[in-house]
């Protein structure tokens, strides 16, 4: 059984279940997210890994909420189609990042439905960021993740409704250390209803495009506004850098005492400071992708625009599961499978 400190954070543990289903190596986490202020299991871990254990028809010992340890057994993994229920407003996307790198290996695609949750919450990937920037960096790995997005659900009641269907492929390495020239800027700004007559989708464009309109590129523009099942408010806005053979992207949540111009302006300074560091993918991404770069079992590079000690964590979880290293020079991160160091002395 592998044993994994879980003190860092909710990712080791969403982490490590993942690959434990994967490579059905049982794991023992402990120390669940001890240096919280909250402890242990809170509802959105508790979903996720029962979530995978349904998924791969696992056994959990200790997954209850506020349990700082859990044991999990994983079986076959299954194409069974999973519904979730989410009572609070966890995130949504990080439900997904549980769930993916066991669902990619499903005999056959699998449909995930989400009731309740947060589409585009507090410390999380937003919906947008999934869809115009995650989705399509995995994609060039071959797994393809279509996403309906039914109810958007702001924080702190949630009442999001999300479908993705997902349809497993044979992992490809990823090389990506070249991003090539950058094509086009899309803005994608999201408001619930009740920001409808402040214009605030709107408001947040024009404050991107007070940054952006140096670059003289072209800029593809999306306001939108959505109704919610929840009375919260909310506001979201993602930008995606697009590159002839990469795409680097940043997301912004609206915040209250905080203009929409400004959190438009300051998602624009973001992607600015992410495009002058010549990156492949933006820290967050590079984080992300780091299981699949493993998973693939082959030699892959990428160029991180930061290498955060939420990648360093992500990384010692990964290595504890799959024979193999990653190599970090500067920007440079490389996975180098078991055996296979002479082909990166070469490559």
């Amino acid at each position: 059984m592998i044993e994994i400190d879980g003190s860092a954070g909710g990712q080791t543990l969403r982490t490590a279940c993942a690959l434990s289903a994967v490579t059905k190596k049982p794991c023992r986490v402990f120390n669940i997210r001890k240096s919280r202020p909250k402890p242990g299991l809170m509802p959105q871990h508790l979903l996720g890994i029962q979530a995978l254990a349904q998924l791969c028809a696992g056994r959990l010992e200790g997954d209850f909420l506020g349990s700082e340890e859990i044991k999990f057994y994983p079986g076959e993994i299954r194409a069974k189609d999973l519904h979730v229920k989410i009572e609070t407003a966890g995130s949504i996307t990080l439900y997904l990042q549980s769930l993916l790198p066991a669902v990619i290996f499903a005999p056959n695609p699998v449909k995930i439905s989400f009731k309740g949750g947060g589409t585009d919450v507090p410390f999380s990937p937003t919906m947008d960021y999934f869809c115009f920037t995650f989705s399509k960096i995995l994609e060039k790995m071959g797994p393809k993740v279509e996403v309906n997005i039914l109810k958007r659900g702001y924080y702190p009641e949630g009442g999001g409704e999300v479908e993705a269907k997902i349809y497993p492929s044979k992992l490809k390495p990823i090389n990506l250390t070249d991003r090539g020239n950058l094509q086009k800027i899309l803005i994608i700004s999201r408001a619930s209803e009740f920001l409808k007559e402040k214009m605030v989708a709107e408001r947040q464009i024009a404050g991107c495009l007070e940054i952006l309109r140096k670059l003289n590129l072209p800029i593809e523009k999306t306001a939108e506004y959505s109704q919610s099942q929840s009375q919260s408010p909310g506001s979201s806005i993602c930008l995606a850098a697009i590159f002839e053979n990469t795409i680097i992207g940043i997301d912004n949540l609206g915040k209250l005492g905080i203009s929409a111009e400004e959190i438009g302006k300051k998602a624009a300074q973001m992607l600015l400071e992410e495009e002058k560091t010549q990156a492949c993918l933006d820290e967050h991404m590079s984080d992300q992708i780091l299981v699949y770069m493993a998973l693939s079992r082959k030699l892959g590079k990428i160029t991180a625009s930061k290498v955060t000690s939420h990648c360093l964590t992500n990384i010692w979880t990964i290595e504890k599961f799959i024979p193999g290293k990653f190599e970090i020079k500067n920007n440079l991160i490389a996975w180098v499978p078991a055996g296979k160091y002479e082909e990166l002395l070469t490559s």
